[in-house]
């Protein structure tokens, strides 16, 4: 009998987990090993529950980074629709290293992109409305979603859409 490697699984007490769960909840949700094995573990190897598991936990995570502050980041500029559309925004995090992470700046870049096809008066109301990307979510959970990956507080400065 031929095993391979995605065929063994992590045994907590009498449930094994899969490699290959843990492999499709990190791919799709983006939460380290270690978070996701005890998501599975919780929901009883349900993929589902533990995806809104991980959502929650985040959330929580999000909501005690919140009172920290964000001081550093980035300006963020997006070009859209040949020119005629352009958008400058603030993204503030607590340290320096985070603004230069891959997952900071791609934040950055679709909250401009946000801003850019719906025109929200200010942070607050772009948090609220549903992302472009993904109508299930809304902008509010993609930043959260961003914090529980980096570890810091997120909070979004000024912002500016200019049309011709």
């Amino acid at each position: 009998m031929e095993l391979r490697i995605s065929d063994l699984g992590f045994q907590f007490g009498i449930m094994v987990i899969s490699v290959s769960d843990v492999k499709k909840l990190r791919e799709e949700t983006s939460a380290g090993v270690i978070e996701v094995k005890k998501a599975l573990e919780d929901s009883g190897g349900d993929l589902e529950e533990a995806k809104k598991l991980l959502q929650e936990r985040g959330v929580a995570r999000a909501q005690k980074k919140a009172e920290r502050e964000a001081a550093e980041g980035l300006v963020t500029s997006y070009i859209h629709n040949g020119g005629k559309i352009g958008v400058l925004i603030e993204v503030f995090c607590e340290t320096d290293f985070v603004a230069r992470t891959d997952d900071f700046q791609k934040l950055s870049k679709e909250l401009a992109m946000q801003v850019a096809a719906t025109d929200p008066g200010d942070a607050n109301e772009l948090f609220e409305q549903e992302y472009i990307r993904d109508p299930s979510k809304i902008v509010q959970d993609l930043v959260n979603e961003t914090i529980a990956k980096v570890g810091e507080n997120i909070r979004v400065g000024r912002l500016a859409r200019f049309q011709i």
